[in-house]
């Protein structure tokens, strides 16, 4: 395994990276970028795992959310993959939307052509990533928490539900609560998993719920003035199903906040510290 870095700078003790490596599971290279605080020079810490939303790279977070300062006084490492494999053999949606394509692999393994041959990134976060983070890193991967935003809350709640034995903590930022109930993740998992709904279930934070994952809790924050509330996100599938199967659930809507960077960095400390908690 090489990991390429690619630029590093000295950030509040520690160091914020941006790296490179030839991935397997997408067939292609993948960039991420990692905050490593200054006590990791004293050994492994903990690590989150944050999955950003459509149209992001590994930068948007990186350079928007403001995490590093508080992330340096917890000890936390935080990784942020990039969005969808990219290079010149990748397909992009046909009709260059946003939605689909590159900048938006959902955290899916596509199994439709021409889909499948790079769009592996339910593999790559869950497997592959945590390998690389684990061994190229002074990362303590037993003590791991997993966050993002909009389709990236959605990778994080599936892929959260689905590995309890690697993420202790899971939390989200205006999630798509359940792709199978929206236009964005309609169009995205029927194009990568094609016609057969049943398929998609393993997607859908919901869906897993409903057919018996479970978590310890959840934390979301969701603004009130979200542009795509009603229409994408639908918070109020997953608090009904978090409260048929009993899984404790912070819903919190925030009066007056938007689908943006800035909700986010308004209440990144608040994620940080909270995962911070659970990890130990």
């Amino acid at each position: 395994m090489t990991i390429e870095t690619i630029s590093a700078h000295a950030s509040f003790g520690g160091v914020q990276g941006y790296y490179r490596h030839a991935s397997d599971a997408t067939g292609t290279p993948m960039r991420f970028s990692v905050f490593t605080p200054p006590q990791a020079k004293e050994g492994r810490v903990p690590v989150l795992f944050w999955l950003s939303g459509l149209t992001c790279t590994e930068d948007n977070f990186t350079v928007k959310a403001g995490a590093q300062r508080v992330a340096a006084e917890l000890g936390l490492i935080v990784v942020a993959p990039d969005t969808s494999p990219r290079g010149e053999a990748v397909p992009d949606d046909p009709d260059g939307a946003y939605d689909f394509g590159l900048g938006a692999g959902f955290y899916v393994d596509a199994t439709q052509a021409p889909w499948a041959q790079h769009y592996q990134m339910y593999s790559y976060i869950a497997d592959e990533l945590w390998e690389v983070i684990g061994r190229g890193f002074p990362a303590d991967v037993t003590r791991a928490g997993i966050f993002g935003h909009s389709m990236g809350g959605h990778g994080a709640l599936t892929i959260g539900l689905k590995h309890p034995e690697k993420y202790r903590s899971i939390s989200a930022f205006a999630p798509i609560a359940s792709p199978m109930n929206c236009p964005w993740g309609e169009k995205a998992l029927g194009g990568y998993l094609g016609a057969d709904r049943a398929a998609w279930r393993q997607y859908d934070a919901c869906a897993l719920i409903e057919d018996g994952k479970r978590a310890k809790e959840l934390l979301v924050d969701q603004g009130d003035k979200d542009q795509f509330l009603e229409t994408q996100l639908k918070p109020h599938l997953l608090e009904a199903a978090c409260e048929k199967a009993g899984i404790p659930l912070t819903l919190r809507m925030q009066p007056g906040y938007d689908h943006s960077y800035f909700f986010m960095a308004s209440f990144m400390e608040n994620h940080l510290r909270w995962h911070a908690a659970r990890l130990g």
